[in-house]
């Protein structure tokens, strides 16, 4: 086989799907060897074996592509909770796993410098939302279903802003903080605020 074809081939092997995790994969080493003011489009490119211009074809910056990288990370160990057969059990599981992903996002913080935030004029709460995306928000919902289900929570007791409320303390205690909230305060959380509000009577 010619070397060429032998090109062709890891090209075709390369694209799409297999291309882009390849990419946000060399997009995460770079922000961690370099931090988010040394990492450049062409490094990226060159580390994933790939062109600067297929990187512009997806990302429009290094910004999108840094947070883009930062959720692929995170999404090598979702949040998922088994049916316990018990709603405190559950809540308790999910905030103690969800704390442990903060720490990673909190984390990643220090790789991004000052020049992330001019450059795209986001907030932290802005960047923290963009990270948590798709994340950890789609379990509490099935978390609570699975209450109804089982007649724990009252679905009508479920609306704004109660359905939210745990994720709203949690996001919040990051946001003022810089940290995950301890055990004791998610567990107050929940046995003080959160189930006396959604109880089934």
């Amino acid at each position: 086989m010619h070397l060429n074809q032998t090109g062709n081939l890891m090209q075709q092997r390369r694209r799409g799907a297999d291309l882009e995790r390849a990419i946000l994969e060399a997009a995460w080493f770079e922000l961690v060897e370099r931090g988010y003011a040394g990492l450049t489009m062409e490094a990226v490119a060159e580390r994933a074996g790939t062109s600067r211009p297929v990187l512009g074809r997806r990302w429009n910056g290094k910004a999108p592509l840094v947070v883009a990288a930062i959720r692929q990370q995170m999404a090598k160990n979702p949040i998922i909770v088994p049916d316990r057969g018990d709603l405190r059990t559950e809540l308790l599981e999910f905030l103690d796993r969800a704390s442990e992903r903060t720490s990673a996002i909190v984390a990643t913080f220090s790789l991004l410098s000052s020049a992330y935030f001019t450059e795209t004029t986001s907030t932290p709460k802005e960047l923290r939302a963009s990270l948590i995306k798709g994340g950890h928000g789609q379990m509490l919902p099935t978390i609570l279903e699975r209450a109804v289900t089982r007649g724990e929570v009252d679905r009508e007791k479920l609306v704004p802003p109660l359905d939210s409320l745990l994720s709203d303390l949690f996001g919040g205690h990051i946001l003022m903080t810089f940290s995950a909230p301890p055990p004791t305060l998610w567990q107050a959380w929940v046995d003080s605020v959160f189930l006396p509000l959604v109880r089934a009577k």
